[in-house]
C-alpha cells in the first residue's frame, strides 16, 4: 500500500506548512478537514496560471483576450458538465457553492412544487425550500427508500398526480461519509412522478458522479471540496423548469433584451439566464482542470486506498475508551473518507483546539451544518455506550496527499486526550 493517494494523478499545489509545537518539534501540519475545504490541486493552479495572460470579460468581446476567455469558460462547462454524467440536454450553471446551486434549484421550482427531503440532510439540502415535507431521518439505506416511497405515495393520494415534486437528497453524508441509495430513491421519486436533486457535494471527490446512471435529475457540487479554489460550484441538470424561472440575479448577461419599458425584458435561456454579471471565470477553468484530471485517473485504486485510511482510522478510534463514532447506517454501509466522532466528556471545541496546537492536527468542530442529524447520532451514541457525550462532534476527512502516519497521528492524540482523565 503507498502512503499517498495516486501522487500522479492528483498532486497538491503545495506542501503542508510546518508548524512548532510546544515542545519544541516542528512537524509539517496534518489536514484532516477535507470535507469542510480540500487543498487546491497542482493542476487547478496550472489551469489558472496558463489563462492568466488572457485575462478578460466573457461573451460578446471580439478582442483577443475576450475571446480567449470566453472559449477557456464554456470549455470549462463542457468538462464539468461530462464529470458529472450530464446528458443532451441538460444545462451546467455555475454557481458560488452548492448551497447556492441548491437555493438556485430552489428559485427554479414551479409553483405549488412541493420538496420532499431527510432530516438528516446538510442544511443546503434541508433549508432552501419554499414548502417542504421533511422525512425522519433513516436507520439504514433500505429505510430510506421505504421511507421515501411511503411519504410519496401518501402525498400523491392527497395532492394528486399534477402537482410539481421534488426530492432532494444527499450522495454521501458530510456527517458520516455514508453512501446513499441514489439510484434506488430516484427509482422510487420517479415511480411517484418526482424530480430528485443530489447533493454530491462529498461524493463528487471521492467517487464517480453520474447523472445519467443515476437517472437523476439535477447535481450540485461545490468546487472548494473538489481540490479548486472557493467561489465556484454547479448546478446541473435538465432544462426547462431553470429556462422557465426568473433569472436567480437581474443584471448584464442573462438578458436578450431590454427596451425603455422595464416590463419589456426578454430574458436569456439557457445557463445564462441565471449566471448574470461577470463570472469567476479562474474557479470555473479550476474545478474543470480537477475534473479533468480526476477523470483520467485510477478512481478505483484511489478509492480502494482510501478505504484503507478509512478503515483504519474508524477502527483506531472505536479502540479507544470512551470515543464513539457516529453512524447513521449499520457498519457493512460503504462511506467516503469522513469519520466523525466524540470523545465522553471532553468539550469538542477544546479537543479541537488541543489537537491543533498541541500536535498540529486540523480537524472540524461542531454540527457540520447538519445539526439535527449530528444531535440526534450524539444522543444516540450516548444511549448506545451509556457515556457522557458533549454537545459537539469531531470530525476528520481524508484525500489526496493524506496517509497512513496521518491517521496513526491522530489516533494517537485522541487516545492521550480520552486517558487524561481516565
Amino acid at each position: 500500500m503507498t502512503d499517498v493517494i495516486n501522487p500522479a494523478q492528483l498532486a497538491l499545489a503545495t506542501p503542508p506548512p510546518e508548524v512548532a509545537l510546544p515542545d519544541g518539534r516542528r512537524l509539517p501540519f496534518v489536514n484532516l478537514d477535507y470535507a469542510a475545504t480540500a487543498p487546491v490541486a497542482r493542476v487547478a493552479v496550472d489551469a489558472v496560471q496558463a489563462l492568466l495572460p488572457w485575462y478578460g470579460s466573457v461573451h460578446r468581446g471580439a478582442g483577443a483576450l475576450s475571446q480567449k476567455t470566453t472559449l477557456a469558460y464554456e470549455r470549462a462547462r463542457q468538462t464539468i458538465g461530462d464529470f458529472l454524467g450530464c446528458r443532451t440536454g441538460d444545462e451546467v450553471v455555475f454557481t458560488r457553492n452548492t448551497t447556492d446551486a441548491m437555493n438556485l434549484l430552489a428559485h427554479a421550482l414551479p409553483p405549488r412544487t412541493l420538496t420532499v427531503t431527510f432530516l438528516g440532510e446538510h442544511h443546503a439540502g434541508l433549508l432552501p425550500w419554499p414548502e417542504v415535507h421533511r422525512l425522519p431521518i433513516p436507520a439504514s439505506p433500505a429505510e430510506a427508500v421505504a421511507l421515501l416511497a411511503e411519504a410519496l405515495r401518501v402525498i400523491r393520494a392527497r395532492d394528486g398526480a399534477t402537482r410539481p415534486l421534488l426530492v432532494a437528497v444527499t450522495a454521501a453524508s458530510n456527517v458520516t461519509g455514508e453512501l446513499w441509495p441514489i439510484a434506488h430513491l430516484v427509482e422510487q421519486a420517479h415511480r411517484h412522478g418526482a424530480r430528485v436533486a443530489v447533493d454530491a457535494a462529498q461524493l463528487a471527490p471521492h467517487r464517480p458522479v453520474d447523472l445519467a446512471s443515476w437517472d437523476a435529475d439535477y447535481v450540485a457540487v461545490s468546487g472548494h471540496k473538489l481540490y479548486a479554489p472557493f467561489g465556484c460550484g454547479v448546478l446541473a441538470g435538465r432544462a426547462d423548469w431553470l429556462d422557465q424561472a426568473p433569472p436567480y440575479l437581474a443584471g448584464g448577461g442573462a438578458t436578450r433584451t431590454v427596451t425603455d419599458s422595464a416590463a419589456t425584458v426578454a430574458w436569456a435561456h439557457g445557463p445564462a439566464r441565471h449566471e448574470a454579471g461577470t463570472p469567476n471565470v479562474f474557479g470555473a477553468v479550476a474545478l474543470a482542470a480537477v475534473c479533468a484530471e480526476l477523470t483520467a485517473s485510477d478512481r478505483t485504486s484511489w478509492q480502494d486506498h482510501e478505504a484503507l485510511l478509512s478503515e483504519r482510522l474508524e477502527a483506531g478510534l472505536s479502540a479507544i475508551p470512551g470515543v464513539a463514532v457516529l453512524r447513521s447506517f449499520p457498519n457493512a454501509t460503504e462511506r467516503v473518507g469522513i469519520v466523525s466522532f466524540a470523545v465522553a466528556g471532553h468539550d469538542s471545541a477544546d479537543l479541537a483546539t488541543w489537537l491543533s496546537v498541541e500536535h498540529g492536527i486540523g480537524v472540524r468542530e461542531g454540527l457540520f451544518c447538519a445539526h439535527p442529524l449530528s444531535r440526534h447520532l450524539l444522543a444516540q451514541a450516548g444511549r448506545r455506550t451509556g457515556w457522557p457525550m458533549p454537545t459537539t462532534a469531531l470530525r476528520a476527512s481524508v484525500g489526496a496527499g493524506i496517509t497512513v502516519e496521518h491517521i496513526d497521528r491522530l489516533v494517537t492524540a485522541v487516545t492521550q486526550a480520552a486517558a487524561a482523565d481516565s
